[in-house]
């Protein structure tokens, strides 16, 4: 197809609406309002209880269940996601209860089986026992008895309405029992599913709080000349709203929804490239890894321009926008955020630009913020390593973007197109791949043999 056969194609319709995000935003921040002004609210309707900003993590936790909410009914009541034909659901046609009564039974079976190896998992892996995982393992372990008994009603609806019950879980109950015959094809595609709630549903729990309470109890008149303290509470409302609509993102994978899982990452790459990334193999942001370690004597922008104010401004506000367009990313997705999974396919937003927004200004973020290469001794070694380990982290993105590429290329043709549209038609993804191809090697013509 040429250029211009290409240029002229609309870009694919995106499979999550711009409104399901935004409704989620506004939820978020009219609760963090009433959060941050909970002791005027509390004087005034004379309520029991502390009368104090609610910053607590328990208060950081409820926010999921205001913004989820807003979110999924904006999904099922604007969006109408409930009738699309990707759900796999037939809502006109149910089924009798004693029809699907035993693929159910089945179904819970390798559901609460599931649900129990997770909880061996984290209980022995010694680090969910420690630091920020503790308030994980706590809210996980006051949820775990409602969601086992909850979870019998939803599978008994459910599958009276799907036009194949038999999903993935179920060829897992069915392994389980052994009186059906069951896909290991399936089964694998379950576990890798449940796989990745289990490993960064914990970690995005248990970085909820600290930036909550920052955020409910920041004075913001306070800094008001101050850049430095005003952009870093920026940035870390911004970062807020990036794990409160991830997290959500990670418990709503429901078919009602149509934001369940479809399939995750089946290339070993890929898992190894997200994976290193997070806690325990990196503990911290990667600058405090002590493997990619890239602040060792590292100056920082304020520290950089705490001379030059005007310049300290316009850092700030620099880093300030980086981390918007990371946010954006991220409450683009709406209810369907998360790793290493397909859950439809993405084109509105940051996404009309670039294929992958938040990882290209996370990078960017981290070497604006960073300046690896100004360090407090002048040392050329720390330098040059600073600088050179920082590359490598932005290098393991780009392997993380490419192989979250081959997996969605693999699974769906509107994502091939997407793929192709954005290679001719948006800016950046257009002029990255310009500057990528002038840096290959090029090889020289063969010479006809004599």
């Amino acid at each position: 197809m040429s250029n211009a056969q290409t240029a002229a194609r609309p870009r694919p319709a995106s499979d999550v609406s711009a409104g399901v995000g935004l409704s989620g935003l506004a939820a978020l921040f009219v609760w963090v309002m009433i959060c941050r002004n909970w002791a005027s609210i509390a004087d005034t309707f004379a309520l029991p209880g502390p009368h104090a900003p609610m910053s607590g993590p328990y208060a950081s936790v409820a926010t999921l269940l205001v913004t989820g909410t807003v979110m999924g009914l904006w999904s099922v009541l604007a969006d109408k996601v409930h009738l699309r034909p990707s759900t796999g659901i037939d809502w006109s046609a149910p089924r009798p209860l004693s029809e699907t009564l035993d693929i159910s039974i089945t179904k819970i079976a390798g559901l609460w089986s599931t649900w129990a190896a997770i909880g061996f998992y984290y209980c022995i892996a010694r680090w969910y026992w420690d630091g920020q995982y503790l308030f994980a393992m706590e809210v996980i372990g006051v949820a775990a008895l409602p969601l086992f008994v909850l979870s019998i009603a939803y599978v008994l609806w459910l599958d009276r309405y799907l036009i194949e019950p038999r999903d993935h879980v179920w060829h897992f109950g069915a392994m389980l029992i052994g009186r059906e015959a069951w896909d290991a094809g399936e089964v694998k595609k379950h576990w890798r599913a449940w796989a990745i709630k289990g490993f960064f549903g914990a970690f995005m729990i248990s970085i909820l709080p600290p930036g909550f309470a920052q955020v409910v109890n920041a004075d913001f008149g306070a800094m008001e000349y101050n850049p430095v303290a005003l952009g870093s509470t920026l940035i870390a409302g911004l970062f807020l709203i990036d794990v409160q609509i991830g997290t959500v993102g990670y418990l709503l994978t429901f078919r009602p929804l149509d934001a369940h899982i479809r399939s995750g990452n089946p290339l070993l790459a890929g898992w190894v490239a997200a994976l290193i990334c997070y806690p325990p193999f990196v503990w911290g942001t990667m600058g405090r890894s002590d493997v990619l370690g890239y602040e060792v004597n590292t100056v920082g922008w304020a520290g950089v321009f705490a001379t030059h104010p005007m310049l300290l401004w316009l850092w700030a506000a620099l880093m300030v926008c980086l981390t918007a367009v990371y946010a954006w990313a991220t409450f683009a997705f709406g209810i369907r955020f998360s790793n290493l999974t397909y859950r439809g396919v993405l084109t509105n937003g940051p996404y009309r630009f670039t294929r992958h927004p938040a990882y290209l200004s996370k990078n960017l973020f981290w070497w604006a913020s960073t300046l690896p290469f100004l360090v407090r001794d002048g040392s050329l070694t720390d330098a040059v390593r600073n600088t050179v380990l920082l590359g490598v982290v932005s290098g393991i993105y780009y392997w993380r973007a490419r192989t979250e590429e081959a997996h969605l290329l693999a699974e769906d043709p509107k994502y091939r197109e997407y793929y192709e549209w954005m290679g001719e038609n948006a800016l950046i993804t257009r002029s990255l791949s310009w500057v990528g191809k002038r840096l290959q090697p090029r090889n020289p013509p063969l010479q006809p043999a004599e």
